[in-house]
């Protein structure tokens, strides 16, 4: 589904990523670890045309879409869910899922897909009417997922989805990811919290400083003693 070939992101003078490669096929959930630093928020941006690559390819249901402005990369089928949420605090929970469905016309299916993101999201109902900014940060993780699900995409882009959350709500919200991928959405999933997202991933990728240094399935990672080491805290 999304094929990035030899990408090189320069930040000024900071090679910030230095020819990765990386496949997401469709229905799968692939996951990339790293540090802080290492360049998975760049790579989602680049992705999404926020960021302008200076080398490489980007394909996205075999055309390639690097250089594209983000409207039409949106009106393609890729949505992201953001690093730090970044709801619209002073507009409501309905008012924030409605803006992720903007460039639909397909006003039926857009309230059917409302009904989805309710079921995934329970709190969300409860909440509707309430304004985004007053929404404890689990819950704004969730009006996040819910307002990229909202665009209806083929593939979901998530960017740390599990920071800053308590333990109980990280546990929950990657089962909602699982739930998302067994619905039919391919996710790449970016994450600090290797173990967790590597337990729910069938491939992984390792960022480190820019360069892809290990892959494999979730599990063989998981089982990698230098993963172990660096990003697993276990010796």
């Amino acid at each position: 589904m999304l094929k990035i070939e030899d990408l090189h992101v320069f930040y000024g003078g900071i090679h910030a990523l230095k020819g990765i490669s990386l496949h997401v096929p469709k229905s799968k959930i692939i996951t990339l670890i790293g540090a802080n630093g290492a360049g998975k928020s760049t790579t989602l941006r680049t992705i999404t045309g926020l960021v302008k690559a200076k080398k490489g390819s980007i394909k996205f249901l075999d055309e390639e879409i690097l250089g594209y402005p983000a409207h039409k990369i949106v009106h393609m089928g890729i949505a992201m869910a953001p690093e730090g949420r970044k709801v619209f605090p002073n507009l409501s929970v309905l008012e924030n899922l409605k803006l992720g469905a903007y460039f639909r016309t397909d006003e039926s299916s857009i309230e059917k897909d409302l009904d989805w993101v309710y079921e995934l999201f329970p709190r969300l109902k409860e909440r509707k009417k309430q304004k985004a900014g007053t929404l404890s940060g689990g819950e704004q993780q969730m009006l996040a997922v819910g307002r990229a699900l909202m665009s209806k995409p083929d593939l979901l882009l998530m960017d740390e989805p599990s920071l800053g959350l308590a333990p109980l709500l990280v546990k929950e919200i990657f089962e909602i990811v699982q739930q998302i991928n067994e619905e039919g959405r391919t996710i790449l999933l970016i994450e600090q919290n290797a173990k967790a997202a590597l337990k729910i991933a069938h491939y992984g990728y390792v960022l480190e400083t820019g360069r892809i240094i290990l892959e494999g399935t979730g599990q063989e990672l998981l089982n990698n003693e230098d993963v172990k080491k660096a990003y697993l805290g276990e010796a």
